[in-house]
């Protein structure tokens, strides 16, 4: 038999229909298109506005397009992984809520939370199931409502971040193709430096942690950013040496969307051409767990059968990693 490895055969996604612009920012905080575009790239992102609706909402849309567009059975789905960084509520795994509602009643499910990294790390979750040979099909979904933990008063945060979903679909492969190798990495030290401060056990919610603004991202961006790009690069370039890639040997960098700069140095030290760097921040903006796999869905046409895709991610806590995979299909 074959070694087992685990391939993306489906993609799926879901960004919602309001719109916020650089030009709206403009009349809500002290900033300018300008200014947003030049240190983010960013020019609009997407919000879930509606009353009732959170994060599930938004991965059972991008789980419903996936399963629309494969014609798989979701009764066959083994396990929904859910990746999320702002789940529905406390202790009820939004993961389990997802699965049965779109009808995928024969799998278990649990959210992995991994801030920014969440969908990467979920990567190597699915991974690891499909490899074992216990499990055929595995959903991994990277969802997050952002705009419910943002202050739209604090400009250093709302400019950056959106609300998305994308999922992908793992399957064993026998062709080599799928899953290749993964660096995976984190670091405390990130604990004060991109977090919410109360709502969960050591400051729990009360009306004062409300009145101070405590239950909002509070994100010291000049030292993430200076974290950030040496741990997405660093990882990025390491995956690159320890499978022998070449510059001409990646076909595609499928990089975290959370900051254009931060983009740039990672394929940089690649040594990538830019038209191998995909880039969609322009539109959602950070949409966290949801930047990778919308990616994959807006591009999808790009990629090839054997293509090599080199993922790279950088989150809160601090959490990072670079995950080297090999296109399995070609769409039709």
């Amino acid at each position: 038999m074959n070694k087992i490895t685990a391939a993306i055969t489906a993609v799926g996604a879901y960004v919602p229909e309001f719109v916020l612009s650089n030009q709206v920012l403009e009349s809500m905080v002290e900033t300018n298109d300008e200014w947003i575009t030049s240190r983010t790239g960013i020019k609009e992102r997407r919000l879930l506005k509606e009353k009732g609706k959170g994060t599930s909402f938004m991965a059972i849309k991008a789980a419903q397009d996936l399963i629309s567009k494969s014609k798989i059975n979701p009764e066959e789905i083994d396990l929904v992984i859910m990746a999320t960084a702002t789940p529905d509520m406390p202790v009820a795994a939004t993961g389990v809520y997802v699965a049965t509602q779109i009808g995928a009643v024969n799998a278990f499910a649990y959210d992995l939370q991994a801030a920014c990294s969440s969908f990467l790390y979920g990567m190597s979750n699915a991974a690891a199931y499909i490899e074992s040979g216990r499990y055929k099909k595995v959903l991994l979904i990277g969802a997050d409502k952002m705009s419910s933990i943002i202050d739209y008063t604090d400009r250093a945060t709302c400019i950056i971040f959106g609300d998305g979903a994308g999922a992908v679909l793992f399957e064993p492969n026998f062709e080599g193709l799928g899953l290749q190798d993964e660096i995976l990495k984190s670091d405390g030290i990130g604990r004060e430096y991109l977090k919410i401060d109360a709502g969960g056990s050591i400051l729990p919610p009360s009306k004062e942690t409300v009145e101070n603004g405590q239950h909002f991202v509070f994100q010291d961006g000049k030292t993430v950013f200076k974290y950030a790009v040496s741990g997405m690069a660093d990882v990025s370039e390491k995956i690159m040496e320890r499978n022998n890639l070449t510059k001409d040997d990646v076909n595609w960098l499928i990089a975290h969307q959370a900051n254009k700069r931060i983009i740039d140095a990672t394929s940089s030290r690649m040594g990538l051409d830019e038209d191998k760097v995909l880039i969609n921040i322009h539109r959602y903006g950070n949409t966290t767990s949801a930047t990778l796999p919308l990616l994959l869905s807006d591009f999808e046409d790009k990629f090839k059968k054997g293509d090599n895709l080199i993922f790279a991610a950088f989150g809160g806590g601090f959490t990072w990693g670079s995950i080297y995979l090999k296109w399995a299909y070609n769409k039709q």
